[in-house]
């Protein structure tokens, strides 16, 4: 408490402390949730369930839960943000930055491993692609994939090991990183607050540091961690309240792997990425699968070996505010983009209202009514209205048939349904004749006039 801290230490420095205490809100519920959450391939579905609907103030456990996780993401963001920006990586901080890196790793990946303890299609499907992305590993990807799912497929095994990750391993390391990061922050204190035209050099800033502490210094308690207390009290109380008010977010359908029709979508902190692994062109998938994640990781470690001395004001660093700015800027336009995914089949579009099902055009064409309505409910069950949209109703994948009879023949129609396209299977094998007749026709009346 009686630790020295560098005067003028505001309200920039809260998130540290803060990211700890959404670590600490997550062990506490995760501990909570274990008490009730069975990990195995048939009850953890509906333990969750029963966490969820049943048990006294399960509801509220799972949405401090979901919203802790959140709030972490977002809090050591945040805090890694203005250490880049305020330079506190340099000398004699480039351990502290090192060990903050890999705390932002292990907090990505908790995020990663506890999507599949839901336990629901979406979050099988999820774990799918992850092992996917790891087979594309040269040499070693048949065998990344195999650890992921713990055998050849996803099953009891796959949910088995991922508890096992999320619950036991990753908070260890976490906690001795945490350890180590805090030790640190004793042992070369906290840095001080960047002055344009006072740049670091190794050979006196330890001695001129101790003697401002002696000289400026204040206690940690009262008068720096009374804005931790308070911006953490902050937190506590927005991620209590959209636990509360918005929940946790609900349980898709139980996992099926006869079921080929999903929607796997990471959690928002990680929609950035889905997008690029949707945006690139195929060619390109291998490469930056593999490689961008290690660059990135590469150049985060790098940062205080590049440069641990000099300015440290982000007047005189324009080129750390530009990089800071743009990587803002770009995940932000990915996140997005992936929030909207308009390359995804939307399986959650409702049916096409009585009012485009049966126009006037209907009538002229000398069509049953009757046969029109059949064809649109066909164009829902059957999956077309996931990928094709009709008057704003349905999804974005494919192209949008609110006038397609103006511009296919009845020929055509058919030869394109029954033997596919591109990212469209063919339905030959799958549509009777008399449904086929009746989904074309629904077609041929969706017409300008």
């Amino acid at each position: 408490m009686k630790h020295p801290v560098p005067p003028n230490a505001g309200w920039f420095y809260v998130f540290g402390s803060a990211t700890l205490l959404a670590f600490v809100i997550q062990v506490v519920t995760g501990i909570a949730l274990a008490m009730a959450y069975v990990p195995s391939s048939g009850q953890a579905y509906d333990s969750l369930k029963f966490i969820s609907s049943e048990a006294p103030f399960g509801h509220v456990l799972r949405g401090i839960h979901f919203f802790g996780a959140s709030a972490m993401v977002v809090l050591i963001g945040l805090h890694t943000i203005r250490v880049y920006l305020m330079a506190a990586y340099k000398y004699p901080r480039e351990l502290n930055w090192l060990t903050g890196a890999v705390l932002l790793g292990l907090t990505l990946l908790m995020g990663f491993t506890g999507q599949l303890l839901r336990w629901d299609q979406n979050a099988v499907w999820s774990v799918i692609v992850g092992a996917e992305q790891a087979s594309r590993v040269p040499g070693l990807g048949p065998m990344l994939a195999r650890f992921v799912l713990a055998g050849d497929s996803v099953g009891g095994a796959t949910l088995s090991r991922f508890f096992a990750v999320h619950v036991f391993f990753i908070p260890a390391v976490m906690f001795a990183f945490i350890g180590a990061h805090v030790y640190l922050v004793f042992r070369h204190g906290i840095s001080e607050p960047p002055v344009t035209g006072r740049p670091v050099d190794p050979r006196t800033y330890r001695a001129w540091y101790h003697e401002m502490l002696e000289r400026e210094g204040l206690p940690f308690w009262p008068d720096a961690a009374w804005r931790d207390v308070t911006f953490g009290f902050g937190v506590v109380c927005v991620i209590v309240a959209l636990a509360e008010l918005v929940g946790a977010p609900a349980l898709g359908k139980p996992p099926d792997p006869t079921i080929l029709v999903a929607y796997p979508r990471p959690d928002w902190y990680l929609l950035w990425y889905f997008a690029v692994l949707a945006l690139i062109p195929p060619a390109l998938e291998s490469w930056v699968i593999v490689l961008a994640p290690l660059v990135f990781g590469v150049l985060l470690l790098l940062v205080p070996f590049i440069s641990n001395r000099g300015e440290r004001s982000p007047r005189r660093r324009p080129w750390a505010v530009g990089i800071s700015l743009a990587a803002v800027t770009i995940i932000g336009t990915l996140w997005a983009a992936g929030a909207r995914a308009a390359w995804s089949p939307d399986f959650t579009a409702p049916q096409l209202p009585a009012s485009l099902v049966t126009p006037s055009t209907g009538t002229t064409l000398g069509v049953s009514p009757a046969i029109v309505r059949t064809g649109a409910e066909l164009f829902h069950s059957r999956g077309c209205q996931a990928c094709h949209s009709i008057g704003g109703y349905g999804g974005h994948r494919g192209p949008d048939l609110t006038t397609v009879g103006d511009r296919l023949t009845w020929d055509q129609m058919v030869t394109r349904i029954m033997n596919g396209g591109t990212n469209m299977p063919p339905f030959a094998a799958t549509l009777k004749p008399d449904e086929l007749n009746a989904l074309v026709t629904f077609l041929q009346t969706r017409r300008r006039y």
